[in-house]
């Protein structure tokens, strides 16, 4: 494995050396996520084969794993040891990478609950933009005082570093789970789902869809059923399958071919007033838009950033707009110094997460 890394530095270097700008890649499923590469001088720097779990200790929860370790594999030897990754990540695609779950930073329908994927991030291995091999963190959960710069390549869409190797915390598979569905109004469902999320309830994920709100309890038996018993609804006959469908997008919510909209606001806000269809997940907290065309995309990114949040085009930026939400001036120079620190020669994934990163 030390030639395959000796090889990526190679390349870092000759294309920093060169202003070259390489495209980063895993497995290539969430290629859809961010903004698209400007040009066609890129090089590919293909992290895939680079993979394997380096180091497993069940009983300090904590996996260490190659960056081109496929998500399905690294989740199969979690479940032999009744653990899992607590922030669901999604796949969307069956070569999805340790690597690109972390460079993206999405988390899927427990995230509300047990936290995001940055959470979970204990330590990483990766090279800069100078080839550098950098090691952060540990394999621990209490780690030195200081900037956790582990926890910052989650969500950085490759633009500060190539990762090599990944430390996260892992938990317990809960012993139950059931989902039950409660024929609610839009505002309604908003208020139980902010009330209950308050309560010593164990609700690990909701989902509100035409009309109906989706509630996963998870934990003992006896818990899982007190809630039912609590809070009523019919129970799903395969609640597994829903939840997946959520988390990868199957569901038919997100069929149709319309750009879609990633609204991350205060839970408590109430409906919004936007046009076209709309999914709730996070009590609240985060809601798809299908786009129908009616609204423009800086109408859309006011209305969440009035409800207290930010809005993302997550799939179908067929216009070149700007994926992410606009950073404040302040903000962005942090990102560029950050940036400049990391990648000098500005050859990681340039653009990606912003034009100017």
């Amino acid at each position: 494995m030390q030639a395959m890394i000796d090889q990526y530095k190679t390349v870092i270097r000759t294309a920093a050396e060169h202003k070259t700008p390489l495209q980063i890649r895993g497995g290539g499923t969430k290629h859809f996520y961010g903004n698209p590469a400007d040009g066609q001088n890129h090089v590919l720097l293909d992290t895939a084969n680079y993979n394997g779990i380096v180091d497993y200790e069940p009983t300090e929860l904590v996996i260490t794993a190659r960056a081109g370790t496929r998500l399905a594999d690294l989740e199969v030897v979690l479940n032999q040891k009744g653990q899992m990754l607590a922030f669901e990540p999604p796949h969307f695609g069956e070569v999805a990478t340790l690597g690109g779950c972390v460079a993206a930073g999405l988390s899927g329908p427990r995230r509300a609950v047990a936290g995001s994927v940055r959470d979970f991030v204990l330590g990483v291995r990766m090279l800069d933009g100078k080839g550098e091999d950098l090691h952060f963190g540990g394999q621990v959960m209490k780690n030195v005082a200081g900037y956790d710069v582990s926890r910052l390549m989650a969500g950085a869409m490759g633009t500060l570093g190539v990762l090599l190797e990944v430390s996260l915390k892992v938990l317990p598979k809960p012993s139950a789970e059931i989902t039950v569905r409660l024929q609610l109004d839009e505002t309604a469902a908003i208020e139980k789902m902010n009330q209950w999320a308050g309560k010593p309830l164990p609700i690990s994920a909701t989902c509100y869809v035409d009309g109906e709100l989706f509630l996963r309890f998870s934990g003992a038996e006896s818990a899982v059923r007190a809630a039912q018993a609590r809070l009523g609804g019919e129970e799903l006959a395969e609640s597994e399958v829903f939840w997946k469908s959520v988390r990868e997008q199957t569901h038919g919510f997100f069929q149709p071919d319309k750009p879609l909209w990633r609204l991350s606001i205060k839970s408590t806000m109430s409906p919004l007033s936007v046009s076209g269809k709309q999914m709730m997940e996070w009590n609240g907290g985060l809601r798809w838009l299908l786009d129908d065309g009616n609204m423009s995309a800086e109408t859309i990114r006011k209305i969440a950033k009035d409800a207290g949040g930010h809005a993302t085009l997550f799939r179908g930026n067929e216009s070149r707009s700007h994926v992410f939400h606009p950073l404040d001036p302040a903000m962005m120079k942090i990102h560029q110094l950050l940036k400049q620190k990391f990648d000098p020669a500005g050859i990681l994934n340039p653009g990606r997460f912003y034009p100017t990163l």
